[in-house]
């Protein structure tokens, strides 16, 4: 070899040996722990930036696999047996006149870590019971990674009903603004799951926050919340509520003592049946989709109720249209429906498109690789399911849909 070809091949050797010696260096810093929490979310956020570049667009596909056949509106003149007003979105009437204005004690009011606007108000329902951990106990167990960017509301009361000792917790969709002021004039603090958008430094776009409601006033038309992010002891309006809450299918979440059980179901009333709650839910979507066709939210309310009856064929093509109407790209962040839906259909294209343009931005969501990694063992892939189990319970290793996933496609 020439002597300048040499010498210069003596640089690169060295120059690759430095990187390489730099870059350990700086895995070994990042591994130090108060490091590594105060640079995790600015790396993330950095890889969602690259990550929005390298696909961008505001809203999740439109599915391209989906049947020929037009959406079918499943009994559309249905009326609810809750009250004539249930079809037309209004609140039936409430059964005992409530008061114009309740104000319950805050809970010490506890700020959220990234991603955890989840175990933060669920930490502070408990609090108001008289419960002395906080958030990191819940985050803990339901998301052990700091990345995951979703804990769903069947996970928050599984922790409250398993981990919480004397407390339990029920949830219900299909809420009214006169519901949610029935528990409070009662003495029960909700947990409502809404929409908001974020600031640009935190990635912009519409993304999902819970709040606690400690309190209304029906002269200002405002509720009282306990935000984990944005402080304790803010307002916001009946309407603002109203209209931010329906993208979650008006879910809430009441945490109570297990000794006020029978309170609680005096309060949700025949409601405290579950399949009674989802008939309602049902109904009322299906009013929106009838005077709003052009909602994306409702149509996905209604795929989502029409999922829990299992009428998979009509709830997937509900969630063809609001997919159409187009959904903020997070939305599948939070909602797994059709996930279900196009799997129980074999629609496994529909769902790999699906599963995998949500984890192209949000790459630590386990409930999409784990349904990415089922459209791919209905393919006949089992290599690639497997793979993607394995990723899901790397996220969450107490992911119990994974690990049953697993074992099933394995043999185990």
């Amino acid at each position: 070899m020439p002597v300048g070809m040499r010498e210069r091949w003596t640089w690169v050797a060295w120059f690759m040996a430095g990187a390489l010696l730099m870059g350990s260096a700086l895995f070994g810093v990042y591994q130090i722990p108060w490091v590594k929490y105060r640079l995790e979310w600015r790396l993330d956020a950095a890889a969602g930036v690259v990550a929005g570049w390298l696909h961008p667009g505001e809203t999740l596909p439109t599915p391209v696999h989906s049947a020929a056949t037009p959406v079918i509106l499943a009994n559309p003149d249905a009326t609810s047996t809750r009250s004539p007003l249930a079809a037309t979105g209004m609140p039936a009437p409430t059964p005992v006149p409530l008061a114009e204005a309740v104000s319950l004690p805050a809970p010490e009011w506890e700020k959220q870590d990234w991603n955890n606007c989840g175990p933060a108000t669920l930490a502070l329902a408990m609090r108001y019971f008289g419960w002395e951990g906080d958030q990191y106990d819940i985050s803990d167990l339901l998301k052990p990674d700091r990345a995951d960017k979703n804990v769903n509301v069947e996970e928050l009361a599984y922790y409250v009903r398993t981990r919480a000792g004397w407390l339990n917790a029920e949830y219900r969709v299909a809420g009214y603004l006169e519901t949610l002021k029935r528990f409070l004039a009662a003495g029960y603090p909700v947990v409502v799951e809404k929409s908001f958008v974020m600031a640009e430094t935190e990635g912009g776009g519409w993304a999902a926050h819970y709040v606690l409601l400690t309190g209304y006033n029906d002269a200002t038309r405002q509720f009282v919340t306990q935000d984990s992010y944005h402080g304790a002891n803010l307002s916001v309006s009946y309407d603002d509520l109203e209209e931010c809450w329906r993208a979650f299918n008006h879910v809430y979440m009441v945490v109570f003592p297990a000794e006020d059980s029978e309170v609680i179901a005096g309060l949700l009333g025949d409601e405290s049946d579950l399949d009674v709650n989802r008939e309602r839910a049902l109904e009322r979507s299906q009013a929106e989709v009838a005077t709003h066709d052009e909602d994306a939210s409702a149509w996905f309310n209604l795929g989502s109720n029409l999922v829990y009856f299992e009428r998979y064929a009509e709830a997937a093509q509900a969630f063809d249209t609001a997919l159409s109407l187009g959904l903020p790209w997070r939305f599948t962040r939070y909602q797994f429906g059709p996930y279900l839906a196009y799997f129980h259909q074999g629609r496994y294209e529909d769902l790999i498109d699906l599963t995998t343009a949500t984890l192209y931005r949000t790459s630590k969501s386990e409930e999409a690789m784990l349904w990415r990694g089922w459209a791919r063992f209905g393919m006949g892939d089992t290599w690639g399911a497997l793979e993607d189990f394995n990723a899901a319970l790397e996220i969450n290793p107490n992911y119990l849909d994974a690990q049953y996933a697993v074992d099933f496609v394995s043999g185990g």
